[in-house]
């Protein structure tokens, strides 16, 4: 009895073991996929065991893939539809890749688990699929700076969990997605507090539902679009917003009333074409705001993202004493409008503030000159009065310069590439641009900027990361871009893993001290410093310790699986007569064991993936019912075209065989012909001639539905 109690036990640690074996071999050839289609992938991406030999970028738990973070690392490819298979996977970060481009596969959207989706500054191009809303549990969607075309997905909507969401910086058209009926939409989002939807080509009106009083956002982002009609008063109930940008449209209408926005800090209203308005009044009641600016568009660094606050809005009237003394206001910017009268700046002022622009208006009178920080009306009739003598009116030059100083170090003499850091030490840093999209400090103040560094140091060492200092240089003044240079702890370059983290970490600056910066963008440069040989042979250490330990594990396994076998060979047998009637024609010796299919040959199921590139989506000519068609090519240079049956279409072996038979006997001048099929892998696949033009496209039908 015990005894068989032990055999019963073993047998279900064989299944167990050959159960995890399958599931770790999908990661595997999902994996595999992508390495076939991609360059420049990581030199120690050549182990059996993506989890068990550490692949750069591949993180597991319970040897199952949950991460791919390969951000900055020089791939180039496409997204193979096979990642659909990595069904434990959680993160997806393969931002600053440039060479990544076609187009985001359908089957993205059966990755269920998958909570971050980053794929900044790549070169995917193609509608966002629909199949995008499946993704319940995705917190960060941020596909911002590719070249992303058609509408933005009604689908998102369904994202119920969605915390980010960037599409800056593409090609999207068509209108903002509201949910209509049984229809989703981003008015759903009451989770989201980032939409980022800047520079592209959105048109039709800002949909008055898009907003509602149970939204969490701070960051509303329409930038450099095509919008139009009026800007809806029901923004006014998303009372923690704090950023708003809506410059650089074909906005109509008075200013809105945005009273209700008690948390608005910066907001950019400018190039629209507002209809002539007084100051409004309710701008004295935003308590909290730092920036209001009205001044004309620049252009950032890059083309990431265009900077301007309310320029050309028609503005005219005289400034209410009031305003200035709002407690948290540290920038006025309000010039190209029509203010006029007196500008009556008196003791009220509030303390912060610093700057105050109102070049070309039709002021004629200052009152109250105790303000003491800079103030600008040059082309106002105040200064052609005055003859230019006052100090507001001419523009002094901005001496905002600022570099990281060394760290109590004497500064050494690098050789060529690398650069002397912050501690004094050589080394080869990761660099890239810093863009503040909407600075509400002092540009001149050097101790923010150190808080900057401090953050970021404080960020990459809450995530562990290998970064031994960074320095900061401004190349542009408004809005400030700065040069970030991240330099490495103990060596002279990073590795993969290291430069894939880091951009990772910089491309979720989601929270930034004191608000004082706004929305942190990382533009990364190409990193081509990365460790080499040490890591290699490391590499190769571990794989062959790995193959060692799996030689043993083998062994084991195998005297195992070897008792289970024994007892299971009749019914496999019995099941493969069954399952694969294409073993008869092997065994059958009096056709010399070949099947009379009239010269279709057996293609391997790896053969036609690598005559489609892994069954992509950019050779697809055509779906149905039955399953998809995609064009090939085989080895003589032939084209084919490749139907593959989809789960719940297949025959069973029996039925595919007899059509097979029947398809090699057909022959007519209007139905293409049959090159070959697969079985194997639990797939069925014909091959066809591919026959360009009219003779395809009117067989595509009928080999969809057969």
């Amino acid at each position: 009895m015990g005894s068989r109690i032990q055999v019963c036990l073993l047998v279900i640690s064989v299944q167990i073991l050959l159960v995890a074996a399958q599931m770790n071999n999908l990661d595997f050839a999902a994996l595999n996929a992508l390495k076939v289609i991609w360059k420049n992938t990581p030199l120690n991406w050549v182990a059996s065991d993506p989890c068990g030999n550490s692949w750069d970028g591949i993180h597991c738990t319970n040897s199952r893939v949950t991460s791919i973070t390969l951000a900055s690392v020089g791939l180039t490819g496409q997204l193979s539809g096979d990642i659909q298979w990595l069904s434990e996977l959680q993160t997806l970060d393969l931002s600053d890749n440039k060479g990544l481009t076609g187009s985001l596969p359908r089957s993205i959207g059966n990755l269920t688990k998958l909570s971050n989706l980053m794929l900044v500054s790549c070169g995917f191009s193609g509608p966002i699929p629909e199949t995008i809303g499946s993704l319940q549990q995705l917190r960060v969607l941020s596909l911002s700076s590719n070249s992303f075309s058609g509408p933005i997905p009604p689908s998102i909507g369904n994202l119920f969990n969605l915390y980010w969401l960037d599409l800056t910086g593409n090609k999207l058209s068509g209108t903002i997605p509201v949910s209509n009926g049984n229809t989703p939409g981003l008015d759903k989002l009451v989770k989201a507090k980032h939409f980022h939807c800047g520079r592209n080509q959105l048109s039709g009106e800002i949909p008055p539902q898009l907003f509602n009083s149970n939204m969490s956002l701070i960051h509303v982002i329409f930038d450099n679009n095509t919008l139009s009609g009026k800007i809806p008063s029901t923004i006014g109930q998303v009372r923690t917003l704090e950023i708003l940008f809506l410059s650089n449209n074909q906005l109509t209408g008075p200013l809105p009333d945005l009273t209700g926005l008690i948390s608005l800090n910066y907001m950019d209203l400018s190039n629209n074409t507002f209809d002539k308005s007084d100051f409004p009044p309710w701008i004295k009641t935003l308590q909290s705001l730092e920036t209001l600016q009205q001044k004309r568009c620049s252009q950032l660094l890059y083309n990431v993202l265009n900077f301007g606050v309310m320029e050309n809005t028609e503005l005219q009237g005289q400034i209410p004493v009031a305003f200035f003394s709002l407690p948290q206001l540290m920038r006025v910017v309000l010039r190209n409008n029509h203010l006029n009268g007196t500008l009556d700046i008196r003791s009220s002022y509030s303390n912060q503030l610093q700057h105050i622009d109102l070049q070309n208006n039709s002021i004629d009178f200052v009152r109250g000159m105790r303000f003491k920080s800079e103030l600008i009306l040059v082309g106002n009739p105040v200064c052609e009065r005055k003859q230019g003598i006052e100090p507001y009116c001419s523009i002094q030059p901005s001496n905002s310069s600022y570099s990281t100083q060394p760290n109590n170090c004497v500064p050494v003499t690098c050789k060529s590439d690398q650069i002397c850091s912050p501690n004094c030490r050589c080394a080869l840093p990761f660099m890239g641009s810093l863009i503040l999209a909407a600075p509400a400090f002092d540009l001149e103040n050097s101790i923010i900027y150190m808080s900057l560094e401090n953050y970021l140091m404080s960020s990459f060492h809450s995530h562990q990361l290998p970064v031994d200092s960074v320095s900061l240089s401004k190349i542009s003044y408004n809005p400030p871009v700065l040069r970030l240079k991240m330099f490495p702890h103990g060596v002279d370059c990073f590795n993969r893993t290291g430069i894939s983290e880091i951009g990772f970490v910089l491309h979720n600056l989601t929270s930034y001290p004191g608000k004082t910066f706004g929305p942190l963008v990382f533009i990364a440069d190409q990193y081509v410093y990365f460790a080499g040989s040490t890591d290699t042979n490391k590499s190769l250490s571990r794989v062959i310790i790995g193959a060692a330990v799996g030689c043993s594990l083998l062994v084991i396994l195998s005297l195992l699986a070897g008792i289970y076998a024994f007892h299971q060979k009749r019914r496999a047998e019995i099941s493969d007569k069954q399952n694969n009637p294409f073993a008869s024609w092997d065994s059958n010796k009096s056709n010399g064991g070949v099947p009379q299919l009239k010269g279709a040959r057996c293609f391997s199921f790896e053969e036609l993936k690598k005559y489609t590139n892994t069954f992509s989506e950019a050779n697809c000519i055509g779906s149905g019912g039955y399953g998809k068609v995609y064009r090939g090519t085989l080895p003589t240079g032939q084209l084919v075209a490749i139907k593959r049956a989809k789960q719940g279409s297949m025959q069973g072996g029996l039925e595919f065989k007899s059509e097979l038979e029947l398809l090699s006997r057909v022959h007519h001048k209007n139905v293409v012909s049959l090159v070959g099929y697969c079985f194997e892998q639990g797939e069925q696949v014909l091959v066809y001639e591919y026959i360009a033009n009219g003779t395809l496209k009117e067989s595509l039908s009928g080999l969809l539905g057969s």
